[in-house]
């Protein structure tokens, strides 16, 4: 969809005669007010802006859309007269481009072509960053987005955090489908808004990475407060569902050390994903911790001053001996 913005008829005309033969949709404001306002709708993929016009001109109408995060990168084509003042200024308002009256037709069309291959690149971009951002938090996306390199499969230390419902299978079995995608909406929710790289999510059980992609100066503290934090609010979700009759409560594993981490899957489907003994040994914790537990491992409780524990030794599955687990408690 082109916008054309000009308060003179024949202008438009003018204009929809060149676009429309040539398969364009075009849209029509006669104001500036007009125009914001069908912005504000969306669709439009291009702006076709006159300068002189009533009320407000085309420089303002050009900053104001520029001003608006919706529309800050529409492109935009200032039609001007040939003055070079008016070009500099075109140009100093956010404008994409200009056109100088009269214009070319050919060169109109080759205009309207480039800048909407760029748009259609733009929203590529921001599709992408969009399925980004459903697994990784804002300021993350955006540095994927600047350099994708960082998916890429490599090894790191990190600290990993994988939380569960205590109960749920048990749950799962019994109640509605409706109540069963309700509590794990609630429930993915509070986890979402907790922080971190969203690494996995199956079900009850959610695992979340810290100091990666997005290097952090101490992940094992950042994850013990992540899952004291985590544990307050899915425990409170909990006193929720207790009162609908459902008996769910948080179990968090904790735990630090190097992993493998990049992109898993194929070229339909793919998450960026932590393997290696840390995230295992995170989500071992997490099966076996009770409810409204959060075990951590000795590597945790070795780098995190003021931590309150009690030390046990458990079998977890997958685990020859028996591993040293700490019930973590708070922080002082």
């Amino acid at each position: 969809m082109i916008l054309v913005v000009d308060d003179l008829p024949q202008n438009v005309r003018l204009l929809e005669a060149v676009l429309t033969p040539r398969g364009y949709e075009v849209a029509v404001a006669a104001s500036g007010d007009e125009a914001l306002a069908r912005l504000g709708e969306g669709g439009v993929d291009l702006v076709l802006l006159d300068i002189v016009m009533p009320g407000m001109d085309g420089y303002e109408v050009c900053r104001a859309i520029r001003a608006d995060p919706a529309t800050a990168f529409l492109p935009v084509v200032m039609i001007t007269a040939s003055g070079e003042q008016e070009k500099k200024r075109a140009l100093e308002a956010g404008a994409d481009d200009f056109l100088a009256k009269p214009f070319d037709h050919a060169e109109l069309l080759a205009r309207v072509r480039s800048l909407l291959r760029i748009k259609r690149y733009h929203d590529e971009i921001e599709r992408y960053t969009a399925g980004l951002r459903q697994f990784l938090p804002p300021q993350v996306a955006e540095l994927v987005k600047a350099d994708p390199s960082v998916l890429e499969t490599h090894r790191r230390e990190v600290a990993v955090v994988v939380c569960a419902l205590h109960g749920f299978a048990a749950f799962a079995e019994t109640a509605a489908p409706e109540d069963v995608m309700g509590v794990l909406s609630a429930y993915h929710s509070a986890v979402d808004e907790a922080g971190g790289t969203l690494s996995r999510l199956a079900g009850d059980a959610v695992t979340i990475v810290l100091n990666d992609p997005l290097v952090i100066d101490d992940p094992a503290g950042e994850a013990v407060r992540l899952a004291l934090t985590l544990r307050d609010a899915v425990w409170e979700l909990g006193e929720t569902w207790t009162r609908l009759g459902f008996a769910l409560s948080p179990a968090i594993g904790v735990s630090v050390g190097h992993a493998t981490i990049g992109r898993i899957g194929g070229d339909r489907r793919w998450e960026y994903a932590a393997v290696g003994p840390a995230p295992l040994l995170a989500e071992r914790l997490s099966e076996v911790a009770s409810a409204g537990q959060i075990l951590v491992s000795q590597r945790v409780v070795a780098a995190v001053a003021g931590v309150v524990t009690s030390p046990m030794a458990l079998a977890l599955r997958g685990f020859e001996q028996p591993v040293a687990v700490w019930d973590l408690v708070g922080v002082e």
